[in-house]
């Protein structure tokens, strides 16, 4: 079977939004468990699926350059961990007027378990110099880009995908950024960056570099199509900002958007909430148009990273046409707000979700 035919068959299940390179948004029914399977999972790709020999080389502005094959990786201290990451554009389609950009609903978030060795113990062994003060990841995955206006000057017809972290943050311990080579227990696969990809817990899904190969300690902040043009919160009425953490989100799962139920029965609305300044606190509900907002149940993270459950019983009463909204609020007091803060590339959507069912 070719890598062709293997792709084929792992991306059957999801939702295509481009073809090439291949995106694609995860199944309703996706959000419905704790854990995605891989195969459910959604696809966020800039460039073309690229080979990579598997060397990942450390430099920069370090004492002590290295090379790490795959089984160097897999010969560190590993670690295991179960994270939910979100497409910066997931919900772009509900903005207004409708920004640039691939045309993401609500379904690009998904939550795998991974594994893989610790980036700062990587750093560390490569002793960074003390003018270094960002670090570069790139992927081997490359092609032309239709570049934002912003950086005019960067030749486009061969780009390569390249993102930054602060050295403090991508040296911190604490922060638990992996260097990851197994999803759900097997190894990576190519849509998810085979052999080895970053994973950056609590960040929009762009941090998480994927086909990584390269890491530069740099003296100077990074200016990148990426970075800096790309995944920047490009607003009317203030200056642009980067696209960094989660923002809160609360999404209804069960009922689905258009069910049809019975009136007088007791029925679970059911869905799960995330953020990357969390953990949640609260999740509330409203049941009709400018209602009162009634708490739901919302359960204990079952890890640092992931999504929450929630819940919340309701007996509707009268038939007809009802409307539900989810609104989440974090440990850090972000709450969700009514309707999309619209910026110019479409990033962060996590206005409330509404949905309706109807009652018989």
């Amino acid at each position: 079977m070719t890598l062709a035919d293997d792709l084929e068959r792992e991306r059957a299940a999801l939702t295509m939004i481009h073809g090439q390179p291949f995106n694609a948004e995860a199944p309703p029914e996706a959000l419905e468990t704790d854990i995605t399977p891989t195969e459910l999972h959604y696809v966020r790709s800039n460039f073309p699926v690229p080979n990579h020999d598997g060397r990942l080389e450390i430099g920069g502005a370090v004492e002590h350059p290295f090379t790490l094959s795959l089984d160097d990786v897999k010969a560190m201290r590993s670690i295991e961990r179960v994270v939910t990451l979100e497409c910066a554009g997931n919900g772009r389609l509900a903005m207004r007027p409708l920004p640039a950009g691939e045309p993401w609903g609500d379904y690009a978030v998904s939550t795998a378990s991974w594994k893989g060795a610790l980036l700062h113990e990587v750093i560390e062994r490569a002793k960074p110099l003390d003018t270094g003060v960002e670090v570069l990841f790139a992927g081997v995955d490359h092609g032309s880009y239709i570049l934002d206006p912003v950086l005019k000057d960067i030749d486009a017809s061969d780009l390569s995908f390249e993102r930054s972290l602060t050295l403090v943050h991508a040296a911190d311990p604490a922060a638990e950024i992996l260097i990851a080579y197994e999803m759900n227990g097997e190894p990576l696969n190519p849509d998810h960056g085979a052999p080895v990809r970053l994973i950056v817990p609590h960040w929009y899904g762009v941090a998480s570099v994927k086909w990584l190969s390269r890491i530069d300690v740099l003296t100077q902040p990074f200016i990148g199509e990426f970075e800096t043009g790309h995944y920047m919160y490009q607003w009317a009425d203030r200056p642009p900002e980067r696209v960094t953490v989660m923002r809160p989100r609360a999404r209804i799962t069960v009922p689905r958007l258009g069910t049809t139920i019975d009136g007088g029965a007791k029925h679970l609305v059911r869905g799960k909430a995330w953020s990357g300044t969390g953990p949640v606190t609260n999740v509330d509900i409203s049941l009709t148009g400018e209602s009162e907002w009634l708490p739901a149940h919302l359960e204990t993270r079952e890890g640092p990273y992931q999504w929450q459950n929630w819940w919340f019983e309701w007996e509707p009463t009268e038939p007809g046409r009802k409307s539900l909204r989810a609104r989440a609020t974090d440990a850090a007091g972000n709450v969700q707000p009514q309707v999309p803060i619209w910026n110019r590339l479409g990033y962060g959507n996590n206005a409330i979700e509404v949905i309706y069912v109807d009652v018989r």
